[in-house]
């Protein structure tokens, strides 16, 4: 599914919304001019659980595999949950520690990883932070009467001018290599039912899991960016396992050829089963008032009146 919104925000997929299918952008959205909880998409999607979640799998397969929780509709936080059936972990081996003082109350020693970054600005124009500078609503000047509306006193820094002390913090993690386990639960897709007979809930089940292979094929191909300055690549590429439930293992390798072609059968096995899948996703266009606030946020932002998040936004 795919919710756009008119501005630089571009179009926002029910991968990128926080909620998935059940996000509030989506629920904010018209589909062909109707509000998506007065649609037979949306009906669908409100109610549909564990015992049937066909509706999510025809709208947004991903939501079954990744998970999702309809806590924006009428029940609130009592709508249906839906586990996801993929988790990945990343962790780094040999990171660098060192110990802190035990705590005086309890004695527990605390570990700190040893990295440290360092921060620091050399201003060329030489601002003093001595020098007087007062900022106002519409923007900074020299005295508290030319900065209009709002004005007081600040340090040159707090408007980019100026130099900023060394210091020195926690870097964070460093590490020697991090190693990665992805997990598809086949248990947990088994939890999943699609209101038909056993055929149907299996074509289901294996069109999930054929994603999560899908996703986590590309995903390596394509690399991890945590964040900044925190890229990973693969080593190599490492064979999958399938772990049965007597902990026998049969080991498997796929390329992203054949996991296409993998996803692709399992999609048509799913349409076979009785599954309504389109061939494009469901375009949603914003309802006028979430433009309003989106629009009005911007033009805050950008006269530099933003507040603080909203500590439930």
């Amino acid at each position: 599914m795919r919710g756009v919104v008119r501005n630089s925000i571009g179009t926002i997929s029910s991968l990128d919304a926080p909620h998935r299918v059940f996000d509030a952008i989506l629920r904010d959205s018209l589909l062909d001019g109707i509000s998506l909880s007065k649609t037979t998409l949306g009906e669908g999607l409100r109610r549909a659980t564990l015992r049937d979640a066909s509706a999510i799998l025809e709208a947004s397969p991903s939501a079954l595999l990744f998970g999702a929780w309809n806590s924006t509709g009428e029940g609130g936080g009592l709508g249906a949950k839906f586990t996801r059936a993929i988790v990945s972990e990343i962790i780094g081996v040999d990171v660098p520690v060192e110990e802190m003082p035990p705590d005086r109350r309890t004695g527990e020693v605390v570990v700190r990883t040893a990295g440290r970054r360092t921060g620091s600005r050399i201003d060329p124009l030489g601002v003093l932070r001595s020098v007087e500078v007062y900022k106002g609503v519409s923007g900074w000047d020299i005295t508290e009467a030319a900065a209009g509306k709002g004005a007081k006193r600040v340090r040159p820094s707090e408007i980019n001018h100026g130099n900023i002390a060394p210091s020195v913090v926690p870097l964070g993690v460093t590490c020697a290599y991090a190693e990665q386990t992805v997990v598809i639960t086949l248990a947990g897709l088994r939890r999943l039912r699609f209101g038909g007979p056993p055929a149907r809930d299996d074509a289901a089940r294996a069109m999930i899991a054929a994603l999560g292979l899908a996703a986590l094929i590309e995903q390596d191909a394509q690399g991890y960016a945590l964040r900044s300055r925190c890229d990973l690549v693969c080593e190599g590429p490492s064979p999958l396992e399938i772990v049965s439930f007597d902990g026998t293992v049969t080991t498997i390798a796929l390329t992203r050829d054949e996991v296409v072609m993998l996803y692709a059968h399992a999609v048509s096995a799913a349409r076979a089963a009785g599954f309504t899948l389109a061939a494009e996703p469901v375009r949603l266009l914003p309802q006028e008032k979430l433009v309003h606030i989106v629009r009005e946020s911007m033009n805050k932002a950008l006269a530099d009146e933003a507040e603080d998040h909203d500590a439930d936004g």
